[in-house]
């Protein structure tokens, strides 16, 4: 399974607040990160380590409108899904939270079934788009960019095309081994030209990007006749000898872009 995904809830009711995270640790898919007012919520979100998968954003805050929040944040290039929280339902309310650039409006009183359905509905809906961003080991990785950011070490490393494709399917393969046909033929298609060898190539040249130690693999790991992404880079190491087969594979004349 993948890691959690974090979320952001900006709601000053304290206890709606505390409902709403032990909702969330319950269900196990998001861990959330709580504040009360739109300057923590500003201040939560320009920290070197932010990063959430989707944002609660109540629009009656004590510092302004929500919806004035969410208007910055889509101005400052925040894609993730938001979804306002409030106690009008009128047009004019929906109408005005959606132009500010939010995904989803829920009106209180709302139940947390449907609350949760309509977060992993925009947490589906933004993993297929090209504005994802998912978090893998100590890396954000940006598709849409092609790109794997390690804010500790400020370091940047650039994807081809089709090492984005791998590490995407194999993220929302959620931890689950992927076959290597299976593979070749997500990425690749149906193209007769293109060997197993092609792929294994590719993912060599993959782990010298995201692993720590290439020969001791943490995060792309070989499983049976395919791979597995482990986000969270808990799996047992696996030694240079047992990558040696991906390793002979750039052996193979250069392989299709």
């Amino acid at each position: 399974m993948a890691a959690e995904r974090p979320i952001l809830v900006v709601e000053d009711d304290d206890a709606l607040r505390e409902t709403l995270v032990d909702q969330l640790a319950e269900d196990g898919e998001f861990v959330a990160t709580c504040v009360a007012s739109i300057e923590q919520a500003e201040a939560r979100l320009v920290q070197k380590d932010a990063h959430f998968d989707v944002i609660i954003l109540d629009v009656t805050l004590p510092d302004g409108d929500g919806r004035e929040l969410c208007a910055r944040l889509r101005k400052k290039g925040h894609r993730m899904p938001i979804i306002m929280l409030t106690g009008a339902d009128g047009e004019v309310d929906v109408v005005r939270g959606l132009d500010a650039g939010a995904n989803d409006y829920v009106t209180k009183p709302f139940r947390l079934t449907e609350l949760l359905a309509r977060l992993r509905a925009h947490v589906r809906s933004f993993e297929n788009s090209e504005d994802a961003v998912f978090t893998i080991g100590p890396y954000t990785f940006r598709p849409g960019a092609k790109l794997l950011q390690d804010p500790v070490k400020n370091r940047r490393t650039h994807l081809t095309a089709k090492e984005t494709e791998i590490l995407k399917f194999l993220y929302r393969a959620g931890n689950r081994p992927v076959a290597r046909q299976v593979l070749l033929t997500k990425v690749w298609g149906y193209n007769v030209a293109v060997s197993t060898h092609t792929l294994e190539t590719h993912i060599y040249r993959l782990r010298q990007k995201i692993e720590p130690d290439p020969s001791n693999t943490l995060l792309l790991i070989t499983d049976g006749d395919g791979y597995r992404l482990d986000p969270d880079g808990t799996s047992v190491p696996q030694t240079k000898v047992s990558v040696q087969a991906e390793r002979s594979g750039t052996a193979v004349s250069a392989a299709v872009a």
